[in-house]
């Protein structure tokens, strides 16, 4: 058990101390269900392993902000999603945009700046985009892709096409005033969008309780009279399910939801953070509930032979082999200037 220094009045955040449920029995599911789930944590695990490789190399450069940790919640929550809804996120977003349907090879090459980058090298690492799958976007601005996220949610609804718009953001955007408004709108123009907070426990270095008057996120709802929901997101098929549930609201009544998952992510905010206001204890202790170890186990439990999950395992690898070579291989993005607009 990892405990609190003597000048930090408060515990240091651990699996013991600020997970949501008692209850930590497996959801069911079947091979069929997890294994595809399984994968894309996979992949998106290797791709920003990848990235940050890159990046200590200096083949991509600006910010890198890596989601290796947390992996369970884009890809449960983006599975269940129809194919046309709408996915807008932070900065953090290369899983998110992975798991909306963006491909490997895409995202990065637009990490290494590259012409063939899903914004032809000119958005990198906190700019992510792709009109094709309904990725609406990584924001770099904390807070402020809230009230886009209700603004799409609007457009469904003047539309009344049922796509339902899913918003990701970390529990410091839950400060800012770009969420106040996003929540507001949504709740009062009662607009199909699921707001997830992704609370891995620190904005960027400060921890939820030096931050949060009110640690828990998902009671700003009650104030607007929104539906809202708190859980752990280490097991990626609840995640899957309890999204799902919003999801369903959102699209059959219109309603919004404020959803809370607990997580956590195992490296720095960003590539520039070596994390030193986290001990290597705090960090193990999360590592032990990593939630591709326990889709791994799960798919074992469930039926799935060991020689599947190696081969697709290596099917993992070679993705990724691939969309690496593909970035570095690629032609380096057009000069700004000739995208930008001249007066005259």
């Amino acid at each position: 058990m990892v405990t609190a220094s003597a000048s930090d009045p408060k515990p240091v955040p651990t699996p013991d101390n600020v997970r949501v449920e008692d209850d930590d029995q497996p959801i069911a599911t079947t091979a069929a269900e997890l294994g595809p789930l399984y994968r894309q944590m996979l992949a998106i695990r290797r791709m920003e392993e990848a990235s940050a490789k890159a990046y200590s190399q200096g083949k991509i450069g600006g910010f890198l902000h890596l989601i290796i940790g947390q992996e369970a919640v884009c890809v449960g929550a983006t599975a269940a999603l129809e194919k046309d809804d709408y996915v807008v996120a932070t900065y953090r977003e290369h899983g998110h945009a992975y798991a909306k349907g963006v491909s490997a090879r895409a995202i990065l090459a637009e990490l290494y700046g590259k012409k063939t980058g899903c914004v032809k090298g000119l958005g990198g690492s906190m700019h992510i985009f792709d009109k094709a799958t309904n990725f609406l976007g990584g924001y770099g601005i904390v807070g402020g892709h809230v009230p886009i996220a209700a603004g799409a949610a609007f457009a469904s609804k003047y539309r009344d096409d049922k796509r339902v718009t899913l918003c990701f953001f970390g529990e410091g955007a839950s400060t800012i005033g770009g969420f106040a408004e996003g929540l507001s709108l949504a709740a009062l123009w009662k607009l199909p969008v699921v707001l997830i907070c992704e609370n891995n426990q620190y904005s960027m270095g400060t921890p939820v309780y030096r931050s949060l008057a009110v640690e828990d996120v998902s009671l700003r709802a009650v104030a607007h009279g929104m539906a809202r929901d708190r859980f752990d997101g280490d097991d990626v098929v609840k995640v899957k399910q309890r999204i799902a549930e919003a999801v369903e609201r959102a699209r059959t009544t219109g309603e919004p939801t404020l959803v809370e998952v607990v997580t956590y992510r195992f490296r720095g905010h960003s590539m520039s953070d070596p994390g030193l206001y986290r001990t290597k204890d705090e960090v193990e202790e999360w590592k032990r509930r990593d939630p591709l170890n326990r889709s791994r186990a799960r798919l074992l439990e469930v039926g799935m032979p060991e020689a599947d999950i190696v081969a697709l395992e290596d099917d993992v690898r070679a993705e990724i082999e691939d969309a690496v070579k593909f970035a570095e291989d690629s032609p380096a993005a057009d000069e700004y200037k000739k995208y930008v607009i001249k007066e005259g």
